[in-house]
C-alpha cells in the first residue's frame, strides 16, 4: 500500500509591515493525510489532531537546525566552531546588496543619511521588546513558527480571504501618503507594541526599500507540495473541479468552445476581474460585452491599420538600465 501523503501550498513573502526585507513563509497545510487502500481505489482523507505547543516547538527546532546546516553547507554561514565572520553574499551589484542588508536592519542604504535608522512615527524609544506569545507559537533564536489558524474545508469564503492575505502584494497604496515636506509616510495596519504607527521615507529611501522587495528573476513565490504538487499521482482525485455558474458558463460560450475548455481553469479575463475588479470584456463606452471580430497577425495589415488610426507602428526604444551614481 502506498505511504500516506499530505499536501501544502507555500507562499514566500519578502516584506514586513514597514516595507522592510523580511523573508518568511506562509504555508497552507492540510490538517491530515491521504491514504490509498489499493492502487485502483480513490484516496481517503484522515484528519489528524491539532498540534500541541510542544510539537510546534520541536518542529521549529528541527527546521532551524536543518536550515542552519543548509546555509553552512552552501557557504552563506560559517561553521559553528568557526569564529570568523560570515562570507559576503554573492550579489552581482554591491548597491543591491547594500539595499538588502540595510532593509533587513531597518536602516537607510543610500544617500546622505546612509546608515541611519528608518524614521518611525509614534515610537517610544524606552519601550521594552516583548517577544510574541500565544497558542501554538514557538520562538527560538530569531526563528518563529505559528500554527494557530485553522479553517474548515467547507468555509470557502474564509479560506479565500486567507489566500488573499498570504498572497497580498508588499505595498498597500491606500496607506501610503506624500507629506508636505516631500517625504513619504507609510501607515501601519496595526500599531507596533512600542507605539509605532507609521514610517517615513525620503523619496530615494522609498525607492531603495521597494527595490529590495523585488524578487530575483525566475523565483517562484508560490509552490505546491505533496498531493497538491502539479505532478502528484493523486492530485486529480483530490483537487476539486471548478463548477462554473450559469452566467459564467454563458459568457464562456460566447467566447470559446466549451468542449475545448478545461473547467478547472479560469480565463485571463476572469482572473483580471477576480483580482483587480476590472472587467476587460465590457466596453467602456456603451457598457455592453465586447466580442471578437477578427484576430490580426499579419504585420503589413496591422501596420496599415495603425497608420490609418494615427498610431505609432513601431514600439518605443528601450533604454539600458542605469545603476545609481
Amino acid at each position: 500500500m502506498p505511504e500516506p501523503e499530505c499536501g501544502a501550498v507555500a507562499f514566500l513573502q519578502r516584506f514586513g509591515s514597514t516595507l522592510n526585507l523580511n523573508p518568511h513563509l506562509h504555508v497552507l497545510v492540510l490538517d491530515g493525510v491521504y491514504t490509498c487502500p489499493a492502487l485502483d481505489a480513490p484516496p481517503i482523507f484522515h484528519r489528524l489532531p491539532d498540534p500541541t505547543d510542544t510539537e510546534i516547538a520541536q518542529l521549529l527546532a528541527s527546521l532551524r537546525t536543518r536550515l542552519t546546516r543548509r546555509l553552512t553547507r552552501i557557504g552563506i554561514l560559517p561553521p559553528p566552531d568557526d569564529d570568523t565572520e560570515a562570507p559576503p553574499l554573492p550579489f552581482d551589484s554591491p548597491a543591491l546588496g547594500a539595499c538588502y542588508a540595510a532593509s533587513l536592519q531597518g536602516r537607510i542604504a543610500l544617500g546622505d543619511t546612509a546608515g541611519a535608522p528608518v524614521a518611525r512615527l509614534g515610537r517610544d524609544p524606552d519601550a521594552a521588546f516583548a517577544p510574541p506569545a500565544g497558542a501554538r507559537l514557538a520562538v527560538q533564536h530569531g526563528f518563529t513558527l505559528h500554527a494557530g489558524v485553522r479553517i474548515s474545508g467547507n468555509d470557502r469564503e474564509r479560506l479565500e480571504r486567507l489566500c488573499r492575505y498570504v498572497a497580498r502584494p508588499a505595498l498597500a497604496t491606500e496607506r501610503l501618503t506624500l507629506r508636505d515636506d516631500g517625504t513619504a509616510r507609510y501607515r501601519l495596519r496595526r500599531p507596533f507594541p512600542d507605539g509605532t504607527t507609521a514610517v517615513a521615507f525620503e523619496p530615494l529611501t522609498l525607492i531603495e526599500k521597494l527595490a529590495a522587495l523585488v524578487p530575483p528573476p525566475r523565483a517562484h513565490l508560490v509552490t505546491y507540495h505533496g498531493v497538491l504538487a502539479p505532478n502528484a499521482a493523486w492530485r486529480d482525485a483530490i483537487v476539486p473541479r471548478v463548477t462554473p455558474s450559469p452566467s459564467l458558463r454563458r459568457r464562456r460560450k460566447r467566447r470559446l468552445d466549451d468542449d475545448a475548455e478545461d473547467p478547472r481553469r479560469y480565463t485571463w479575463a476572469e482572473l483580471m476581474k477576480r483580482v483587480f475588479h476590472l472587467d476587460v470584456l465590457t466596453c467602456d463606452r456603451c457598457g455592453k460585452p465586447r466580442r471578437l471580430i477578427a484576430l490580426l497577425t499579419d504585420p503589413p495589415v496591422v501596420r496599415a491599420i495603425l497608420q490609418c488610426l494615427g498610431l505609432p507602428t513601431e514600439p518605443p526604444p528601450l533604454h539600458p538600465p542605469r545603476w545609481p551614481p
